[in-house]
C-alpha cells in the first residue's frame, strides 16, 4: 500500500494544506494519506495565540470533509512527550504498517532545508520525499541542487510534484486576519465554525447572535466529517418544505443545521448533559443514543445558541415525532428523513408524498419508522407509535 504521511502544526490548517495534500495524492497514486499534527514542532515556536494541540488535531479532523482523497488523522505525535521529530514518526509508522510504501510530503522550504532535520538520514531510509516545487525566480536551480545533493549523499528518492490549485497562503497570515474579520475564504466551513465557537485566534462571535452563514459554519465543526453532508442537506430539504407549507424558513434553517449538534456524543457524555439540564430519561432513552441525542441536541441548541422555543421543540422531537406536532416539527422531522443524502428502500415514495400532502407523508414516513424498527427486532418509542396513532385518527 502506498502512504503518503503530511505533517505541520496545522494552526490552523487551511485550504492551502488541502490542495497540496491532494494534489500529492493524485500524482502519486496514494492509496492512502495520514495528516499528522504535531504536538512540538522542532522547526518553529508556536505562537502565543496558538490553538491547543487538542484543537489543532480537531480542526484537521473537521478540515478532511471537504478532501477528495481517502485520509485518516493520526494522533501519534500528540501523544508523545518532547519535539515532534519526523523520523520517531516514520519508525512509529514502519512498526504499524511494515508492507506500507511511505512517501513523506513537504513544502519547497521544508525541503529546501531537509539536510538540517533531525536524523535525515533515518527519514530517508525509511521513505520517499515528495516536495512541492514553487515557480519562484532562481529557486528552481536551488531545489534541483538541493534534490541532486540529498539523492547522492542519502540516496534519498525525491519526486517533485506540481500544485496547480496551489494557494498562496500561511497559517500565520490567516492567524492575522481572523480578528480582522477576514480569512475565512482560507478554511473549510468547519474549521472557521470551530475557531469561532471556541473564539480561536483573536476571534469574539457571539454565539446567540451568529449570522445565518455563521450559523451554518458553527454548526458543522460539532460533527464528524461523514455527517456534514447529511445536515447540509437537512438544511437544503427544511427550506423547501418550509416554502411550501408556509413554516419559518429562518427556523427552518436553524433547526435543521443544529438539530445533530450533539449527534456523535458517546453515551457517558450524552448522560452527563442530561444531568447538566435535568432531563430525566425514560427506561428505552437511557440507553438510546439516537434518542438521546435529540433531547440533549434541543439542550444545547437552546443554552448555546438561544433558540426560539419552536425551534427547541423541532429539535426536540425531530427523532420520534410526538403527537399533534407544530408544521415546523413536521418540516424538520421529514427533512431529517428525505434530504438528498438519503438512499433507502421506499425513500423516492416518501418524497412524493410528503410533498403532496404534509400529514399524509409524515403519516407514511412514521409508518416506515415503525416496520423498519420492528424489522430490526428493536422496541419503538411510544412517542412514534402516539404521533402515528395520533396523525392517523386526524386523517380518518
Amino acid at each position: 500500500m502506498k502512504t503518503g504521511i503530511y505533517g505541520g502544526s496545522f494552526n490552523p490548517i487551511h485550504r492551502g494544506h488541502l490542495t497540496a495534500a491532494m494534489s500529492a495524492a493524485r500524482q502519486l497514486g496514494l492509496d492512502r494519506l495520514f495528516l499528522i499534527p504535531a504536538s512540538v514542532p522542532p522547526h518553529k515556536q508556536l505562537s502565543a495565540d496558538s490553538a491547543t494541540a487538542q484543537q489543532r488535531l480537531e480542526m484537521t479532523v473537521l478540515a478532511t470533509a471537504e478532501m477528495d482523497c481517502k485520509v485518516d488523522v493520526l494522533d501519534i505525535e500528540l501523544k508523545r512527550t518532547g519535539k515532534s521529530y519526523t523520523s520517531d514518526t516514520l519508525r512509529e509508522l514502519k512498526k504499524q504498517y511494515p508492507d506500507d510504501e511511505l512517501w513523506l510530503l513537504m513544502g519547497t522550504d521544508m525541503f529546501l532545508s531537509f539536510h538540517t532535520w533531525h536524523e535525515p538520514e533515518v527519514i530517508m531510509s525509511l521513505a520517499s520525499i515528495g516536495a512541492f516545487s514553487r515557480t519562484v525566480e532562481g529557486e528552481d536551480e536551488e531545489f534541483a541542487a538541493q534534490e541532486k545533493f540529498l539523492e547522492s549523499t542519502y540516496g534519498a528518492r525525491v519526486v517533485t510534484l506540481e500544485n496547480p490549485d496551489v494557494i498562496e497562503i500561511s497559517s500565520t497570515q490567516v492567524r492575522a486576519a481572523l480578528p480582522k474579520g477576514d480569512g475565512e475564504e482560507y478554511l473549510t466551513a468547519a474549521v472557521y465554525g470551530y475557531i469561532l465557537r471556541h473564539g480561536l485566534y483573536g476571534t469574539h462571535a457571539d454565539m446567540k447572535n451568529l449570522t445565518l452563514e455563521e450559523l451554518r459554519c458553527v454548526a458543522l465543526s460539532y460533527l464528524k466529517p461523514r455527517r456534514m453532508a447529511h445536515v447540509l442537506g437537512t438544511e437544503e430539504e427544511a427550506v423547501r418544505l418550509a416554502r411550501r407549507y408556509g413554516v419559518d424558513e429562518r427556523e427552518a434553517r436553524t433547526a435543521a443545521l443544529l438539530h445533530d449538534c450533539t449527534k456523535k456524543l458517546g453515551l457517558e457524555e450524552q448522560l452527563q448533559l442530561c444531568e447538566k439540564y435535568g432531563v430525566q430519561l425514560d427506561e428505552m432513552q437511557r440507553w438510546a443514543l439516537k434518542l438521546q441525542h435529540a433531547i440533549t441536541g434541543a439542550e444545547v441548541a437552546r443554552d448555546v445558541f438561544d433558540v426560539t422555543d419552536a425551534v427547541y421543540e423541532a429539535i426536540r422531537w425531530h427523532t420520534t415525532g410526538k403527537a399533534d406536532m407544530t408544521k415546523l416539527e413536521k418540516v424538520i422531522y421529514l427533512a431529517d428523513y428525505i434530504e438528498p443524502t438519503r438512499d433507502f428502500p421506499g425513500v423516492e415514495e416518501l418524497r412524493k408524498a410528503v410533498y403532496e400532502d404534509l400529514d399524509r407523508g409524515l403519516l407514511l414516513g412514521l409508518q416506515m419508522s415503525v416496520q423498519e424498527m420492528e424489522n430490526w427486532g428493536n422496541p419503538v418509542h411510544e412517542d412514534t407509535l402516539r404521533a402515528r396513532d395520533f396523525l392517523a385518527e386526524q386523517l380518518r
